[in-house]
């Protein structure tokens, strides 16, 4: 029988590291980092690798495989031992994620979306009641949630939710439909955003934790997708769905900053996905490569091929030290959403080109399914697109860095001779 994440750690625990001193580097793990990255590595490649084709193949939910990541705790790797979770970091869901996702991408993503969108909010913002009920079997993998944020009229345009919640004394009824759920079909509650007072536009915005087994809400059917075919994805429709007053996440008003703050963290665990889509495609291109032989040699020899894996491990090693970096920042509560959406931003398009550079490197076989190569293209491609696309990653990185410089005091260069150049006006040089 295979350990929990925290029965493992708590055999192996060293001493607590004093106030005030860094546990690690970025550059390196610590040995419970370590551990568990290899306990979830272990799991991937005995328990996702052989299956992860067939799974794809038949878009067949891997219903075993996530009981088993239940009982290893990475169903709630962040959540509160008191919740049904691991009680660990940022830092350990992100390598967690990683290495699940090298073993099968679906999977990762479920895992994911239980993690951050489902779990996390509910810890953060809901009451004990709430906690008791709707996390805790949650957290343990007992039960699977999903988030119901997305709408067919808008995917970026968060604020635009057009499902609506009406306050019929002690119940809210709701009337929508939610886009690109993933999770869906397995759901056993979904945390759904609704708007409660249209005047208010994006703060008129409140959460809500809907079972699934409420009568008027349905499902539509599942989406045929380009990758991530293991898991559901599909709409979900609420017709005079009525939800007790207790089912409220946090108080009338607060949906859109409890949906921002989810996804700030949901990046992180998308960025984990990436990386491990990544590492699989640069690992099978460097095995492919060394064994194919042309012009009597290993293709591994040339100078072109080498280039593709040189450029594919510097991006993702280059993704994962920020995807870690956001972790930090998260896990010491700093502000860290600038640092989240880079980590997306970069680990999203670093899956992309390594996937692409491994088909290439594999030719014909990387275009045909007896590799996994071109199920890694497919897979990768959804990483720039949800939880924010890449476009969005973007403006939020702009946004603020531009806070920043606002809030920072600072003298701007000039050349010599020539005073400080008026705000709209031409610089001297030109003017002259």
């Amino acid at each position: 029988m295979r350990r929990s994440i925290t029965s493992l750690l708590h055999v192996g625990r060293r001493a607590p590291v004093p106030e005030g001193h860094s546990r690690r580097g970025l550059a390196s793990l610590s040995e419970e980092h370590g551990m568990i990255r290899d306990m979830a590595r272990q799991f991937a490649e005995t328990e996702l690798m052989p299956i992860a084709g067939d799974l794809d193949a038949n878009h067949r939910f891997p219903a075993e495989q996530v009981k088993h990541l239940g009982s290893l705790g990475l169903m709630g790797v962040a959540v509160s031992a008191s919740y049904g979770g691991s009680g660990l970091d940022y830092l350990a869901y992100a390598i967690a994620m990683e290495e699940i996702s090298r073993g099968c991408a679906s999977t990762g993503v479920i895992m994911s979306v239980n993690n951050s969108l489902y779990c996390a909010p509910i810890e953060k913002f809901g009451d004990e009641e709430q906690k008791q009920r709707f996390l805790t079997p949650f957290a343990a993998g007992e039960q699977l949630g999903c988030f119901g944020l997305s709408e067919p009229g808008n995917g970026s345009d968060a604020g635009a939710a057009s499902t609506t919640a009406q306050d019929a004394g002690s119940e809210w009824v709701l009337n929508g439909t939610k886009a690109w759920i993933t999770n869906a079909h397995e759901a056993d509650c979904a945390l759904v955003f609704a708007t409660t007072d249209k005047a208010m536009k994006h703060k008129g915005i409140s959460a809500f934790i809907v079972p699934t087994d409420t009568p008027g809400f349905s499902l539509g059917a599942k989406e045929d997708k380009l990758g991530i075919r293991a898991s559901s994805t599909a709409n979900l429709i609420m017709e005079d769905v009525r939800v007790p007053k207790a089912n409220l996440l946090g108080k009338p008003g607060e949906g859109f900053k409890i949906a921002m703050s989810t996804l700030d963290a949901g990046r992180i665990g998308i960025a984990g996905q990436a990386l491990g889509i990544a590492q699989a495609s640069l690992e099978c291109a460097s095995k492919y490569c060394l064994e194919r032989q042309a012009f009597g040699k290993p293709i591994s020899s040339l100078f072109a091929i080498q280039n593709k894996l040189s450029e594919m491990a510097c991006r993702l090693e280059s993704a994962r030290l920020l995807t870690w970096r956001a972790s930090e920042l998260k896990d010491q509560g700093a502000n860290y959403t600038k640092e989240a959406a880079m980590a997306k931003l970069t680990a999203s398009e670093a899956a992309t080109f390594c996937a692409h550079q491994c088909i290439q490197i594999l030719g014909g076989m990387g275009y045909v399914s007896d590799m996994p190569a071109e199920r890694y293209y497919r897979d990768a491609r959804i990483t720039e697109i949800y939880e924010g696309t890449s476009e969005i990653q973007h403006v939020v990185i702009a946004s603020n860095l531009l806070k920043e410089a606002q809030n920072t005091s600072c003298v701007m260069p000039t050349a010599p001779g020539h005073g400080k150049v008026p705000s709209g006006s031409s610089s001297p040089d030109l003017a002259a």
